[in-house]
């Protein structure tokens, strides 16, 4: 595993974390996460030399740390600027504050999209294989 590597790509994840509290909306948020998943595959397929899949699920988990923390550090400001998140807190359970519920959903988005990444990673490995 190249771990240098994937702590530089997991800085996509702090940027956007800070990002998606302050400019990002939610609306769009998932095109700024494709560009950086399509870029991160191809630097890990061009970096690493074997477990494509595991780099690119652990710069997904490392992700997941970033974002999970600056949402909740930053929870009051990531709810000013994101009305539908703040409406659909209102409708969860009570058992549950928001804090811990970004706290429980967080690693499972993170688990999600390292999976996704991974296999980016891996296609990409073979692509340029192929160019080769």
């Amino acid at each position: 595993m190249n771990w240098k590597l994937i702590f530089q790509l997991s800085l996509f994840g702090l940027a956007m974390a800070i990002a998606t509290v302050f400019v990002i909306p939610s609306k769009i948020e998932p095109l700024f996460w494709l560009a950086i998943f399509f870029l991160c595959a191809y630097l890990i397929a061009k970096n690493c030399h074997e477990k494509y899949f595991l780099n690119g699920f652990m710069v997904s988990i490392i992700n997941c740390v970033w974002i999970t923390s600056a949402h909740i550090i930053l929870f009051q400001a990531y709810i000013a600027n994101h009305s539908d998140e703040a409406e659909m807190m209102t409708k969860m359970p009570f058992l549950l504050t928001p804090r811990m519920m970004m706290l429980i959903t967080g690693p499972i988005i993170g688990i999600i999209s390292g999976l996704v990444l991974g296999l980016f990673a891996y296609m990409a490995s073979l692509m340029l294989k192929k160019q080769a």
